[in-house]
């Protein structure tokens, strides 16, 4: 049995050192974005492997949130998240390396893996060194970090954008400089005390082993019900979410007509709008008005989408639809998501939980992004069309289902009971 380390980190920089997935996650996939309208200009890629390489990376992370999530249940926070960034260094150096397409699948393969491993660990991790006071506050601080690495890449790509295929191998060897930092740093990171403390309860069926415990109490009709409420919202949500972010530059690049550089510019400065509204988030989240904040911001996800369905595809649509989209995405988005996962799911099962939840997510995200490219080509308006239905009915699974869930206790007496 592990014993609680007698050092005990200040919960921020816990949540800085496991956040950080955030930002590698949110690197890895708009990076991809970028890199592949370059690779697919050097190595010929048609639209059927764009789209297929795009669903690998989003597949890969769906099937590493599923292997990652029970496997830090059991085995601890900690071990999974350092074997995870060992995995991400590996992926990012294929893709630097990569001299034809066929590298670009494995690569992408494992650089996805590794980052779905990874989230739902360090998210537990995080919510279990916080406290009820600002756990709202410091899940949502990891999506600031996610939207660091969009406006890190974004940056990087107006400056490389144009260089071909070195241009390219920089932004991945961005990703892998600051993996292999974090990586270091977390080597002296404690595991999580409520993780060890956990350990210490005897669960339903304690004969079992732990990874059907884990899945015995998530099936429990409370905790079941709450997966599968927050598994349709994030899966509704992300959809918006990934296509902008894999797609964004196809769209500006191949229908509006910007350069991979300008493209690249917009993004980031747009997302600096997105970054200043999860302060809003930050404030909010913890308060009773937070429902009130995700509706309003619902309906502006809406109108965002609306603005380039009907008035067409240009850079100044594009960027309209990207200011409003930051805006609401940081209240009614992902942020969100995490947010409730954290609060409804205890530490027994909370990263179990959340790999299930990601998983299913990012492999709808996957099957809608094989077709993405196809769509555009025969009508970008009917992506913005679709990521308006997708959203509101989101919209209206947070507001009429999770909303009204209860909060998850560590001491539920139909989950645990304490070891005499």
């Amino acid at each position: 049995m592990s014993r609680p380390s007698t050092r005990t980190p200040n919960p921020w920089y816990v949540a800085v050192l496991s956040g950080m997935v955030s930002y590698l996650d949110a690197g890895a996939i708009v990076t991809t974005g970028t890199a592949l309208v370059i690779f697919r200009q050097s190595f010929g890629i048609d639209d059927l492997q764009y789209g297929i390489l795009s669903a690998i990376l989003t597949v890969a992370i769906g099937v590493g949130a599923l292997v990652g999530g029970p496997a830090g249940d059991r085995l601890g926070r900690k071990p999974v998240f350092m074997a995870t960034l060992t995995l991400y260094v590996v992926g990012t150096a294929l893709m630097i390396l990569a001299p034809s397409t066929e590298w670009l699948y494995p690569g992408l393969l494992l650089l996805g893996f590794a980052a779905g491993a990874d989230l739902p660990v360090s998210l537990s991790m995080i919510a279990e060194a916080a406290t009820d006071a600002n756990r709202g506050k410091m899940i949502s601080f990891t999506h600031i970090l996610w939207m660091g690495g969009v406006i890190a890449v974004g940056f990087l790509g107006s400056f490389v954008g144009d260089l071909g295929l070195l241009g390219a191998r920089i932004m991945y060897g961005h990703l892998a400089a600051i993996a292999i930092v974090v990586l270091i740093l977390r080597i002296r990171l404690p595991e999580s005390e409520a993780w060890i403390n956990s350990r210490n309860l005897q669960t339903v069926d304690p004969d079992a082993p732990q990874g059907m415990r884990a899945l015995k109490l998530i099936f429990q009709p409370r905790y079941l019900g709450a997966m599968i409420a927050t598994a349709l919202f994030y899966a509704l949500a992300n959809i918006a979410a990934n296509t902008n972010g894999q797609f964004g530059s196809l769209l500006y690049v191949e229908v509006a007509g910007a350069t991979v550089s300008q493209a690249s510019l917009i993004t980031t400065l747009v997302t600096f709008v997105s970054a200043a509204s999860l302060l809003l988030m930050m404030r909010v989240v913890d308060g009773p008005r937070r429902m009130a904040w995700f509706i309003a911001m619902s309906v502006l996800a809406l109108v965002a989408f609306l603005i380039p369905a009907v008035s067409g595809i240009t850079i100044l649509t594009l960027v309209l639809f990207g200011v409003l989209y930051s805006i609401a995405g940081a209240v009614a988005g992902e942020p969100m998501f995490k947010v409730w996962s954290q609060e409804l799911f205890p530490t027994q099962i909370r990263a179990t939980a959340q790999s299930i939840t990601i998983a299913f997510a990012r492999f709808v995200a996957a099957g809608v992004g094989v077709v993405t490219p196809s769509l555009i080509s025969f009508g970008p308006s009917v992506v913005f069309y679709f990521m308006a239905v997708t959203s509101a009915a989101a919209c209206a699974i947070g507001i009429f289902w999770i909303a009204r869930m209860r909060k998850a206790t560590e001491d539920d007496p139909a989950l645990v009971a304490t070891t005499p």
